[in-house]
């Protein structure tokens, strides 16, 4: 037997008034992810550019956009089927305060291909109270999770 293997979904788009969420890649204004990720989240401390193009190429990338400005950026590292992680999900400090979080982290949890996971997990220092808004808690058996580092890393 032999699998095709693809991962090639139609962009999502949702709207509200004045902001536009979208999964299309074209849309992604790398300088900008790339300047907020590199010089004012807590998370990326050795982001290069190289590294965010790998990160872009090989997760489901949202961007939130003011007109065609981008505002905000969050990806999806999963396998559409079981398992999602949420990763470096942040709106740009001019429009923080608007609910822009809130109706983005609805949006992304609403993308019909990954409807039928059954474990999203993402790490925060410091937004737990958003997240728990949408279902998410903190581990209820934390001696099952495990990390690995690489030293070199």
């Amino acid at each position: 037997m032999t699998a095709t293997i693809s991962t090639a979904f139609a962009p999502v788009t949702y709207t509200n008034n004045l902001f536009t969420i979208s999964t299309d890649p074209a849309l992604l204004d790398e300088a900008v992810i790339f300047n907020y990720l590199a010089h004012e989240s807590y998370w990326w401390t050795d982001l290069t550019p190289e590294k965010l193009r790998r990160t872009l190429q090989f997760s489901l990338c949202y961007g939130v956009y003011d007109g065609a400005r981008q505002v905000g950026f969050a990806r999806v590292i999963t396998d559409y089927t079981t398992f999602a992680y949420l990763a470096d999900v942040f709106i740009l400090p001019s429009h923080q305060g608007r609910g822009l979080g809130k109706w983005f982290v609805g949006c992304i949890l609403q993308h019909p291909e990954l409807q039928s996971l059954r474990k999203w997990t993402l790490n925060t220092r410091d937004a737990h109270t958003l997240y728990q808004r949408f279902g998410f808690q903190t581990d209820p058996k934390p001696e099952n999770y495990l990390v690995y580092r690489p030293e070199n890393q």
